[in-house]
């Protein structure tokens, strides 16, 4: 997904995110993160199914 960052990078990013949201939140922001990500490619996976039933019912 994220082909071209390396070790120094992530780490880079993790202390940000240290710096940002503070070792008590980033489990939350993390978990919300998650959540998020699964709704959206849940909603493009239904996106995706419905255009190829469409493109279907078209052929028919």
């Amino acid at each position: 997904m994220l082909p071209n960052v390396g070790f120094t990078e992530i780490l880079l990013i993790g202390g940000i995110a240290l710096l940002l949201f503070g070792p008590k939140r980033i489990p939350e922001a993390a978990r919300g993160l998650g959540r998020a990500f699964r709704t959206f490619k849940e909603g493009l996976r239904e996106t995706t199914d419905e255009i190829k039933k469409t493109d279907d019912e078209a052929e028919k």
